[in-house]
């Protein structure tokens, strides 16, 4: 009886070294990326991150284009979340974790990703007083640098004026013009590939 006791435990401490050998054997898991796989174009994208070494880079391309191409791409450090602003135009993307290695980009991890065309939508008065203030809703992609702006009708898209970031408040309160005249309010949209673009546009009469 003691003679199998002891055969049985060695075979059992046999069998541990030899599952804790495999173990160390075992290669370790790869990165994976965790995101939204269509958004509105020009959104903030929320990425997930996990197994990212260090100094690994979010980026943003085609499925097509080289490693060391992207259309965006954001430092990653040591969190394992990040946001990401995805291209302004419509289409068929890819998200990417990079890393750096002898001076070339590596493709760790890859996920794809479609975005769908931009709109926005605005809400103010439709007259005000010159020098008043008055409430403004403005609600799109919401990207980081999207703004929405009082200008002249004829005014270009980069003209600046009273204006604030649907990023961090979609309302606000907006000073109207000191001269009378016809105006409008704006949703520009700033992202990526798109550059600026004018989503949305509503009359602004300043009496």
């Amino acid at each position: 009886m003691t003679r199998i006791l002891i055969a049985l435990l060695l075979a059992a401490a046999v069998s541990a070294g030899i599952g804790t050998s495999l173990a160390q054997q075992r290669p370790p898991a790869p990165p994976t990326l965790s995101a939204s796989r269509s958004v509105m174009a020009g959104t903030m994208l929320s990425v997930f991150v996990g197994k990212a070494p260090d100094a690994a880079i979010l980026a943003i391309a085609r499925p097509s284009d080289a490693p060391e191409t992207a259309f965006v791409s954001v430092p990653l450090g040591v969190v394992s979340a990040s946001s990401i602003t995805t291209p302004g135009e419509a289409g068929l993307y890819e998200l990417r974790l990079l890393r750096e290695k002898a001076g070339k980009s590596e493709i760790l991890a890859r996920q794809p990703l479609a975005t769908t065309a931009a709109s926005a939508t605005l809400a103010a008065p439709d007259k005000v007083k010159a020098g008043a203030s008055f409430p403004a809703r403005g609600i799109g992609p919401n990207g980081g640098r999207d703004r929405v702006v009082i200008t002249a009708p004829d005014a270009p898209v980069d003209a600046a004026g009273p204006s604030f970031l649907p990023a961090e408040n979609v309302e606000a309160t907006l000073e109207a013009p000191d001269k009378p005249g016809a105006y409008e309010l704006r949703y520009v949209m700033n992202a990526p590939v798109s550059g600026e673009r004018i989503l949305a546009r509503r009359p602004l009469t300043v009496e």
